[in-house]
């Protein structure tokens, strides 16, 4: 299966590793972006496309657990598998507590590098589809009215349409045009699936 759609990018300042891993990577189908420092990868765009960051953690000026948390408080989210020649367990603890994928000693076999690519990028692919999905709920969320929204939180908490006309000072009728709206607006062919989208939104509760 081709990966020609995926790209790994490898930030490190050793020329020959960056040569070898590309071989390597583009071998196995991948796309490959090479970057001799944390500096020029943050100048970069993030590729609109599933991705992952091989990363020296040891690298002049900006070391890899700096780049990991620009990247951070930037709110770029990308798996990063760190590598390098000189680990030790305190610096891979702190690496993956603060979001890393992976780990890799030097020297490593291929095989690993390859397999936790794939794997990241994997990672990377399914959040991407989330946060699309995400975006598509919140557009059609964006076209209720008001007051549809105030009824999709009532009918989402388990209320009848009588209950939310009360509720709302209006008719069970009304009620009525107004869930038929918005079940349409929000592309929901069932109350378990209106339901299981003001979850992914977390739409607004109804009043207490």
């Amino acid at each position: 299966m081709t990966e020609r759609v995926s790209i790994a990018i490898v930030v490190d300042d050793d020329p020959s590793f960056r040569r070898s891993a590309e071989r390597l990577i583009r071998s196995a189908g991948f796309n490959v972006q090479t970057y001799p420092s944390a500096a020029e990868f943050l100048k970069s765009p993030r590729p609109d496309a599933p991705a992952c960051v091989v990363l020296d953690v040891w690298m002049p000026g900006l070391s890899g657990l700096d780049l990991q948390r620009e990247l951070g408080k930037a709110g770029i989210e990308i798996p990063i598998i760190f590598i390098t020649g000189h680990g030790d367990i305190p610096m891979a603890v702190q690496a993956m507590k603060a979001g890393a994928f992976g780990f890799l000693t030097k020297p490593f076999r291929d095989q690993d590098l390859l397999d936790a690519i794939r794997q990241a990028i994997e990672r990377d692919r399914v959040a991407r589809k989330e946060q699309a999905d995400l975006a598509e709920l919140r557009g059609h969320y964006d076209l209720l009215t008001p007051r549809e929204r105030e009824v999709m939180a009532l009918v989402v908490s388990g209320m009848l349409n009588k209950q939310i006309g009360a509720d709302l000072g209006t008719t069970e009728k009304t009620i009525k045009l107004h869930r038929g709206h918005l079940m349409r607006k929000m592309q929901a062919q069932s109350l378990a699936r209106l339901v299981q989208i003001a979850v992914q939104l977390g739409a607004p509760r109804p009043r207490a």
